[in-house]
């Protein structure tokens, strides 16, 4: 029962970082929109250390399968699963529209 519980919490960290990544990189977006270019990448920094920690947690998971302890995924951990890759392309995807805004309206 502990591994399973184990499992649950790691799970919530990962929703809880990549949550929070995705917010990040949603705002870099809306900010950059305003033209600025220094505001929207520290929200791009933010996502990124939201990112490492969830990945944190992730390896967590990780090393325990590695030294034979891995437990069968539950759902919730697919989930979780689905919402890192989901921040993780978000951001990237934000990374490059800000670069793109540069470009087109000439910023520094």
């Amino acid at each position: 029962m502990n591994d399973t519980i184990n499992i649950e919490q790691v799970s919530f960290e990962i929703i809880l970082h990549a949550g929070n990544a995705r917010s990040s990189a949603m705002e870099a977006l809306q900010i950059v929109k305003q033209n600025d270019y220094d505001g929207a990448m520290q929200k791009i920094e933010e996502a990124e250390t939201e990112l490492h920690k969830a990945h944190k947690a992730q390896t967590q998971l990780l090393q325990q399968e590695a030294q034979g302890e891995g437990k069968a995924p539950t759902v919730l951990l697919v989930h979780a699963q689905d919402h890192l890759m989901t921040a993780m392309t978000l951001k990237d995807m934000a990374k490059e529209m800000i670069d793109l805004y540069k470009e087109v309206r000439g910023g520094n």
